[in-house]
């Protein structure tokens, strides 16, 4: 299975060069739409999105979640980011709908 990061030129350019597959994308809608693209893909594992890509589109991401497994959907810091605490309990009861 392959491994996707979708993000800025810097977020995306770090994990191609650490052998991942890779989506340049600009906006956070086109994030989205590339995103349910690679959800359709049966090749692809893993997408790994910008955070700064992410938060516009959370409720979204959270919705793919939901009705696919696989690929996992997660939101790694991109370049200059701030460390912030994630609410796993939250988010997980979100996407489980509990």
């Amino acid at each position: 299975m392959k491994v996707v990061a979708v993000g800025g030129k810097a977020f995306v350019t770090g994990f191609v060069l650490s052998g991942a597959s890779g989506e340049y994308v600009s906006t956070p809608a086109e994030a989205l739409d590339r995103i349910q693209a690679l959800s359709k893909d049966p090749t692809v594992g893993l997408v790994m999105v910008s955070d700064d890509m992410a938060k516009p589109i959370s409720d979204s991401l959270t919705s793919l979640r939901t009705k696919k497994a696989i690929p996992l959907i997660y939101e790694v810091p991109g370049p200059g980011s701030k460390m912030e605490k994630v609410e796993y309990r939250a988010m997980l009861r979100a996407i489980l709908g509990v």
